[in-house]
């Protein structure tokens, strides 16, 4: 297997008895570079947030009052993105070349426009939103900035996040893992330049990302519709349909890509408006619990972003054995996956656990924050090993083009459990009420996949 390109279909023609110790080497040799992307993005989260961080306790509320509301609206526009890259994962898994080529163009077209119209939507509220989340006056200005700069170059990050994902889906781990590891070193650098040297404060670290996703959106689009092995847009001898050169989309690439996005887009709807409702509850209690919840969330993250790195190998794996007809492999693949995913994500949560004061202490100067950060944080990370089995479980049942019942699982879970939890918990316990509702929720979430992924009728999607 070349690193540059993973294709299961040449793989199934070369060897149809494949070891447990095979797959699970073809797992980590996808799931490795999408780990260290992952991990590179939340490093640069470190320094982001550090360097706003240091600027005050009202400057990190700020950021935190918004983000969730940030991915809300970025989470409806990746759903649509995979929609797409899920019928390329399986079109390279059948060795039809010329289709995942053809989705890929009509995937530009597609996401472009619906992250246009997010975009547009998002920016005419950004003035009222710290008012409707019931923020203290004093961070209004900041989050409705750095808001604004971030939904207004949205359709830059959908650039990002759609190619990444297309690589992703030929095989090609190496070149975004690099490329995103890339945009996490030029936010460094730009932030520095906005808040430090400039001292633009909040906006500046928005200035700073927007600055990296260009450059990187840039580089992105080059690897794959000139560089890539499986996706150049070069004319060949074989590209000799006309249909293979159309820009024009397809009403069935359509309708499958809506119809694996929609449930997804409601999920993440579902689940990052959760996140809106708790940072709701969060914001009256004050600019400390705020700013605590907001590095807690950004602390945890590194926990987590290895299981989404191992999410991203499982959709491309599952994906790639459902299009070669390979249900055995695909229902392999997924346990193996999520296998992994507990394990790093408990390792992780140990380390974490352990850590955390020393993490605090690096993102904030406010012992009241560090104190009360280290405190909330160590109370969820018994569930890593659960939220684990929840990201990649889901990441292979979307692979199979099982989406609708994973969506309301995670919509079920999280605001049947999470929100009532949190409604109940919050006016008693302040942010550790928050903290004990999100962990129980994990837990309980991570459980009803591993019941779904044990069970047989994911396969036949």
């Amino acid at each position: 297997m070349a690193s540059e390109n993973f294709d299961i279909s040449k793989l199934i023609q070369q060897n149809n008895n494949f070891s447990q110790k095979t797959l699970l080497s073809y797992v980590w040799r996808l799931s490795v570079p999408s780990i260290f992307a992952q991990i590179s993005s939340i490093v640069m989260q470190y320094i982001d947030a550090a360097m706003v961080g240091h600027i005050g306790a009202n400057a990190a509320a700020a950021i935190g009052l918004v983000s969730p509301s940030m991915w809300l609206f970025g989470g409806i526009c990746h759903s649509f993105s995979t929609g797409f890259i899920v019928q390329v994962a399986q079109a390279v898994g059948a060795g039809e070349r010329q289709r995942a080529k053809q989705l890929l163009r009509e995937s530009i077209v597609a996401c472009i426009a619906v992250a246009g119209i997010v975009a547009a939507i998002s920016c005419a509220i950004s003035g009222k939103l710290p008012v409707l989340l019931g923020a203290e006056h004093a961070i209004h200005h900041d989050a409705s900035i750095y808001f604004f700069v971030f939904q207004l170059t949205l359709p830059i990050f959908q650039i990002v996040y759609l190619f990444s994902g297309m690589l992703q889906a030929s095989g090609d781990m190496k070149t975004p893992g690099i490329l995103n590891a890339l945009m996490c070193a030029l936010d460094v650098a730009f932030n520095y330049v906005f808040i430090v040297v400039l001292e633009y404060g909040v906006a500046g670290a928005a200035y700073g990302s927007v600055c990296a996703a260009v450059i990187t959106a840039a580089l992105i689009v080059y690897a794959t519709l000139v560089r890539s092995p499986y996706l150049n847009m070069q004319k060949r001898s074989e590209d000799v349909a006309q249909h293979s050169c159309s820009w024009k989309i397809d009403k069935d690439d359509l309708r499958r890509a809506v119809k694996i996005a929609l449930p997804i887009a409601g999920e993440r709807v579902a689940m990052s408006g959760a996140m809106v409702a708790t940072t709701g509850l969060i914001a009256p209690l004050g600019a400390v619990p705020l700013a605590a919840n907001s590095f807690a969330v950004t602390a945890e993250s590194l926990c987590y972003m290895p299981g989404y790195g191992i999410e991203e190998a499982a959709m491309t794996l599952v994906g790639q054995s459902v299009g070669a007809k390979r249900s055995d492999l695909a229902k392999r693949f997924a346990w193996l996956t999520v296998a992994s995913g507990m394990v790093i994500m408990a390792l992780a949560g140990l380390v974490m656990y352990a850590a955390c004061p020393t993490v605090f202490a690096f993102l904030t100067n406010d012992a009241a924050v560090q104190l009360l950060a280290t405190s909330v944080l160590r109370l969820e990370l018994v569930a890593e090993p659960f939220f684990a089995a929840s990201i990649v479980a889901s990441g292979a049942l979307r692979g199979a083009g099982d989406t609708f019942i994973p969506s309301v699982m995670n919509f079920g879970s999280i605001w049947g459990v999470r929100i009532v939890l949190a409604v109940l918990l919050v006016p008693r316990f302040g942010l550790h009420g928050a903290w004990i509702a999100m962990c129980a929720e994990l837990c309980f979430r991570g459980i009803i996949f591993l019941i779904r992924l044990a069970r047989k009728k994911w396969e036949r999607c």
